[in-house]
């Protein structure tokens, strides 16, 4: 889950909580600046989003979700921005009255989002069928060589989870062909920008991420037999090919 933040793993794991100030000035996240949430920033009336477009991400003091939120934002800043720039523009047209089916999709992928990448093809397709012993169990040599991977784990709501360490987590993952973890982050990244990803949360494929070989302690067959957990796919559900994006 935290594979990505070795750098910043110091941040997690001390006793005192890092001051905002001073954990901006350690991110130097590009065109972003974390302020503490308070009374007097949030008087300027502005909505969440509209604040980051103007280069304040609003923090709250000794948060974990805000603090995750801060490492994603500096781990993967041309994801977060594309993501801010689309809820900007679905605000300017829609207000904020209401949600537009993108910006649940946004949110969702902003708050639970893994991007998974995938070689082979058949990978995708058992997972689309949820068919979970033959993504996880029959499958499990390629994930063991890459040739299905999280490329991130990006949502810091699901990082948030993860601190109970009981709790069986499901990421909303969006896909891209390729064997780069690093291309595929670019790739969604631009596909989210111009508009040909997170236009509906049913583009998301739920993917129980403690299913994945090495992931949990216990992944034994009746450990997947778990239909709580690992849900069978509902009639008429479909997953549009058009979140396969081939890298290059």
């Amino acid at each position: 889950m935290f594979a990505a933040f070795a750098d910043v793993n110091d941040l997690m794991i001390a006793g005192d909580w890092p001051d905002v100030a001073a954990l901006d000035q350690r991110l130097s996240i590009p065109g972003r600046q974390l302020v503490e949430q308070d009374d007097a920033l949030l008087a300027d009336g502005l909505h969440y989003e509209q604040r980051i477009a103007q280069g304040r991400i609003a923090t709250r003091a000794e948060n974990w979700h805000d603090l995750f939120n801060a490492l994603v934002w500096a781990r993967y800043p041309a994801v977060k921005q594309a993501l801010n720039a689309r809820q900007c523009r679905d605000l300017d047209r829609e207000g904020s009255g209401g949600r537009t089916r993108a910006q649940a999709a946004l949110t969702q992928f902003d708050e639970t989002g893994v991007i998974v990448r995938v070689w082979d093809a058949a990978m995708l397709r058992a997972w689309d069928r949820h068919a979970w012993g033959e993504l996880f169990l029959q499958g499990a040599e390629h994930w063991r060589s890459g040739a299905i991977a999280v490329a991130a784990v990006f949502g810091h709501a699901l990082m948030e989870q993860a601190l109970l360490p009981s709790r069986l987590l499901v990421g909303k993952c969006l896909v891209v062909r390729g064997d780069d973890d690093a291309q595929a982050v670019e790739q969604v990244a631009r596909a989210i920008a111009l508009g040909a990803m997170l236009n509906d949360p049913l583009e998301l494929r739920p993917l129980p991420l403690m299913g994945i070989p090495g992931w949990h302690s216990d992944q034994d067959e009746a450990f997947y037999r778990n239909a709580g957990y690992f849900r069978p796919v509902r009639d008429g559900r479909a997953y549009p090919a058009s979140h396969v994006i081939p890298t290059g």
